[in-house]
C-alpha cells in the first residue's frame, strides 16, 4: 500500500461522512424529490457548517485546502462525527482539535477506577496537571485534596507553590526541572488552552526557582520514573511512578505510584492501613 495522500483522503473521507448522512439525521426537511446519490447535499452540509458551497467543493475535491480548526470542529459537527472521526478528520486536516480540558465532573469511568486502584497510591490528571480524581491512599501520601480549593487541585501548583509541600520532595531541584519540562511539552501542545497559559503565568510569577527552570525552555514528558518522598510523619520513602494515557480520554493522565523498596512498602502499607 502507497503512503498516505492525506489532501486526497481527507477529501474522500468528507466525501464519505457526507453520504452516509440522510437529511433527517440532522434535522433538515425531507427533499421534495429523491436523488440518485446518497446522503446530504453539498449545499446542505455547508449551511449546517456555516461555510460556502464553494468551499465545501474545493475539499471534496482535494484542490489543496488546509482548513483551520475551527472550521474542522463545524465540519465535524455538521457531518455527526464520532469522536474518533472527528480526531481522524484533524489528523488528516494537520490540526488539533479545540477541545475543553475535562472537569473532575468529567472523569466519570476513570475517576471510579482511581479508587479501584486501591491500595496503590493514583490520581487522574487532565493535560494542565489538574487533579480530577485521586484514591485515600494518594491522599494520604501527599495531602487531602478535597480541602483545597479547586484553582489548587493542581499537582504542578502544588509541586511548585504550596508551602505544606516545600520539603516533601527530596529530590526538589530535579522534580521542579522535571515537572516544568512536562508543563512546557503540554503548553506547545495545547496553544489556545488560556487556563493553561495562565497557569504558567503563576507558576513563573510566583518563584523566582520556577521562572529560572522554566527559560531553560527544557522540554520531557514523564511517563515513568521515580520520586523519593518524605512524608510528614512517617518519613523518607521513594516511589516508582507510572502515567498511562487512556485512549478513550484523550489529554487525561493516570498516574499510579509504586513502592521502590520494602522500607518504602512499609510505608505505603501504614498510609493503606489509616485509610481503611
Amino acid at each position: 500500500m502507497n503512503t498516505v495522500d492525506q489532501t486526497r483522503e481527507l477529501a474522500a473521507f468528507l466525501r464519505t461522512r457526507r453520504e452516509r448522512l440522510d437529511p433527517a439525521d440532522v434535522a433538515l426537511p425531507a427533499r421534495r424529490a429523491q436523488r440518485r446519490t446518497p446522503g446530504l447535499r453539498r449545499e446542505e452540509v455547508a449551511e449546517l457548517a456555516g461555510v460556502s458551497v464553494d468551499y465545501v467543493i474545493r475539499l471534496e475535491q482535494g484542490r489543496g485546502l488546509r482548513p483551520s480548526a475551527e472550521v474542522l470542529e463545524a465540519l465535524a459537527d455538521a457531518l455527526r462525527l464520532s469522536e474518533d472521526e472527528r480526531a481522524y478528520l484533524f489528523e488528516l486536516a494537520r490540526q488539533r482539535p479545540n477541545r475543553q480540558a475535562p472537569t473532575a465532573e468529567e472523569a466519570g469511568p476513570l475517576a471510579r477506577l482511581v479508587l479501584d486502584l486501591s491500595p496503590l497510591p493514583a490520581m487522574l490528571l487532565n493535560h494542565r496537571f489538574d487533579i480530577l480524581a485521586w484514591n485515600p491512599e494518594m491522599a494520604g501520601l501527599m495531602m487531602d485534596f478535597g480541602t483545597l480549593p479547586p484553582a489548587q487541585r493542581n499537582s504542578l501548583w502544588l509541586c511548585m507553590l504550596h508551602p505544606g509541600l516545600r520539603d516533601f520532595y527530596r529530590d526538589r531541584e530535579r522534580t521542579l526541572r522535571e515537572g516544568i519540562a512536562d508543563l512546557r511539552a503540554s503548553w506547545a501542545a495545547h496553544p489556545d488552552d488560556k487556563a493553561l497559559t495562565e497557569l504558567v503565568d503563576e507558576l513563573t510569577a510566583g518563584s523566582e526557582e520556577v521562572a529560572r527552570l522554566w527559560a531553560l525552555r527544557d522540554v520531557r514528558v514523564n511517563g515513568r520514573g521515580q520520586k523519593r518522598l518524605r512524608h510528614a510523619v512517617k518519613g523518607p520513602l521513594t516511589v516508582d511512578y507510572e502515567v498511562l494515557a487512556p485512549i478513550q480520554a484523550p489529554g487525561q493522565r493516570l498516574v499510579i505510584y509504586r513502592a521502590a523498596d520494602a522500607g518504602s512498602q512499609r510505608v505505603l502499607d501504614a498510609i493503606a492501613r489509616e485509610c481503611a
